[in-house]
């Protein structure tokens, strides 16, 4: 499929996972939450609804607001005060996302996951059950991973990972990253004016993942490896995966009107995708 026969076809997904960084939800020279963006996101999501699509937004912020409302100046490293910084962000951010979507009569649900509610088969079956009934009734799942118990055994890492997983557990057909940056480069386009965005990848080769190693970015806990690594999930599972500058949340909707931006991965479904094939390794094994 030519890349502007596959953008076309992003205009007929119908279950949608979007995920959103600490970085495009909060203000660079504070750190606080910036309330227009998310606003003008819940608007989007709910139009998304609104048009009969299933849609989910898997969420970043919960520490970065926590430690703001607890009066911390750095980003904590140690596990208990992230999990406190968590317990409290995580409150607040939801009472704020319930706020918002409340104006457009739209009800938000929260689902909070660790790796065992994936490892574990009852809890996974009662998630994916939570996520199908929700849709049913026509809920947006708002989802963050429970950083107040997880465990460095059990936790995803990062939200990148954790959206390809929700991606593949609810059988999502488009995951949306938005990130700090324009998708994937030849090489760090904040250092090398020369690098060049790729519009499309149809697989993964050595040179594309050594391409992701030269991004990060300073705020949230995941780089462009992790992004690479969360499309290889999708991808299996059958959903195709764009990486977008969530600076600005419009471009959720130019992503799915086929408007050619940010870099498109393009769904190669395995015949025997299993999910627990990405997630019992290396970070976690009995």
């Amino acid at each position: 499929m030519q890349d502007m026969e596959a953008r076309e076809a992003l205009k007929n997904k119908k279950r949608i996972v979007i995920k959103i960084g600490s970085a495009s939800l909060t203000h660079e020279e504070t750190g606080s939450l910036n309330l227009e963006k998310m606003e003008r996101l819940v608007r989007i999501l709910t139009d998304l609804r609104n048009q009969g699509k299933d849609v989910v937004l898997v969420t970043s912020g919960a520490i970065a607001v926590g430690r703001k409302a607890l009066g911390l100046i750095e980003r904590p490293t140690e596990r208990t005060i992230k999990q406190a910084c968590a317990a409290v962000g995580q409150a607040n951010l939801m009472m704020l996302y319930q706020k918002l979507f409340a104006e457009y009569s739209q009800i938000a649900a929260q689902i909070l996951m660790t790796k065992y509610t994936m490892i574990n088969d009852i809890s996974r079956t009662n998630a994916q059950n939570t996520f199908n009934e929700l849709f049913r009734m026509g809920v947006i799942p708002i989802v963050n991973e429970n950083d107040t118990v997880s465990t460095d055994e059990l936790d995803f890492g990062d939200n990148d990972t954790l959206s390809a997983i929700v991606t593949a557990l609810v059988g999502g057909d488009l995951l949306i990253l938005l990130s700090d940056i324009d998708g994937l480069y030849t090489d760090d386009p904040h250092k090398n004016k020369d690098a060049k965005l790729i519009p499309c990848v149809t697989e993964f080769t050595k040179e594309l993942c050594e391409m992701a190693k030269s991004s990060t970015n300073s705020l949230g806990t995941g780089g462009m490896t992790t992004k690479i690594s969360a499309a290889k999930i999708a991808t299996s599972s059958g959903a195709d995966m764009i990486i977008t500058n969530g600076g600005d949340v419009h471009n959720i909707n130019r992503v799915i009107n086929g408007k050619e931006i940010g870099t498109l991965f393009l769904s190669h479904k395995q015949d025997h995708f299993n999910i627990m094939n990405y997630i019992t390794t290396k970070q976690y094994s009995r």
